[in-house]
């Protein structure tokens, strides 16, 4: 019997979207420990916003807009707002109703920004990484660091000199630009569009772009990421925000093992490294000078191993480039660019966890 294609009526509705959401939905896990750790930031969260005046969109609610945008590669917070109106697993995930409005775009954008302040991302990457369903998972000895270009939100039109001696760009705002004979660097020029971003050569023969500097802290088990941050793009930003991460997430307590590429290999950083109660498993560039790392530090079958664990940490730099948004955020200036990247490293966190328990179990 063929069935109608009449619509039934709309006047009434008794759509439950926790019955909507299948039991085995892999968010079910996620949304559980997602909820739990926005609840021990509460008190973050309360010192961000006044006490009186007009109610803003709860923080909790923000976050959760925010690792959907990561997970489902949403291109822009006007296409979150515009999927979180009429998908209920959206809804379900952000904690609104099934006839609760969406918020306009720019006042979501605001009230992101708000978060910047508390440093909220680095926050949540750090409490999430104390659960308890992650920290079994976890070893407190073996790590591993990188960095990953990100390229910035400006065109190369918008470098100039800082002087102001560049050639007029012709009428328009598109207007040519003659760059050949010109050697522009970043201590003559600058982005008009983003003043941080920084001409950075990712390699020989490369082409050097406005970029940025991601830096992720790796535990060597899972492949999870325990801290990340952005920083200006430089020749030395790498091993500078390696020690910063180090200091902060183990500041010399107990000894651990870190392992990194041959751009690490460097005296000061590797003495440094040691002096924070660090073993560098360091990559040895021999290539036309003395390694830093000898034998002393190569002979142990922990090295070859840490060698082998550190190239884990290329998987949420391309989850976060091809899924998570990054391969080039609408975003300006390091504040932002680091809140998206921290929060990006996070969500690649939470969407590996399901199958990280189901594992163990």
């Amino acid at each position: 019997m063929r069935g109608s294609d009449q619509r039934t009526g709309e006047l009434f509705s008794y759509v439950d979207l926790e019955k909507r959401v299948p039991a085995e939905h892999p968010l079910r896990l996620v949304r559980s420990v997602v909820n739990e750790v926005l609840a021990a930031l509460d008190g973050d969260f309360s010192k961000a916003y006044a006490d009186s005046g007009r109610p803003s969109i709860a923080p909790e609610r923000l976050l959760r807009a925010l690792l959907l945008q990561a997970f489902y590669s949403i291109r822009s917070e006007r296409q979150l707002m515009e999927q979180l109106d009429y998908n209920l697993l959206y809804r379900w995930f952000v904690g609104l109703g099934v006839d609760e409005a969406v918020w306009v775009p720019t006042v979501f954008t605001k009230n992101r920004d708000r978060l910047l302040e508390a440093d909220v991302a680095r926050k949540f990457l750090a409490e999430l990484m104390e659960h308890k369903q992650l920290r079994k998972l976890l070893s407190d000895e073996h790590f591993s660091v990188e960095g990953t270009q990100i390229v910035a939100w400006a065109s190369m039109k918008s470098f100039k000199a800082k002087d102001g001696s560049d050639d007029p760009p012709g009428p328009g705002r598109n207007g040519e630009r003659n760059f050949h004979g010109q050697k522009p660097s970043n201590a003559t020029h600058a982005s008009s569009t983003d003043p941080q971003a920084q001409l950075y050569r990712k390699g020989r023969g490369k082409e050097a772009k406005l970029s940025f500097m991601g830096h992720a802290l790796m535990e060597n088990r899972t492949g999870l990421v325990v801290a990340a941050m952005v920083t200006q793009a430089t020749g030395t930003a790498e091993r500078e925000a390696a020690e910063a991460m180090i200091v902060h997430h183990s500041p010399g307590a107990r000894r651990i093992t870190l392992g990194a590429d041959k751009g690490y290999d460097a005296a000061a950083f590797v003495a440094d490294m040691r002096a924070l109660n660090v073993t560098p498993h360091i990559a040895q560039n021999l290539s036309g000078r003395r390694s830093a790392i000898n034998a002393r530090t190569t002979r142990h079958p922990g090295y070859t191993v840490s060698q082998q664990k550190r190239k884990r940490i290329e998987e949420p730099f391309g989850w976060g480039k091809t899924i998570g948004g990054l391969a080039r955020p609408m975003l300006r200036g390091v504040r932002k660019l680091a809140f998206k990247f921290t929060l990006t490293m996070a969500s690649y966190n939470l969407i590996r966890l399901p199958r990280l328990i189901e594992a163990i179990a």
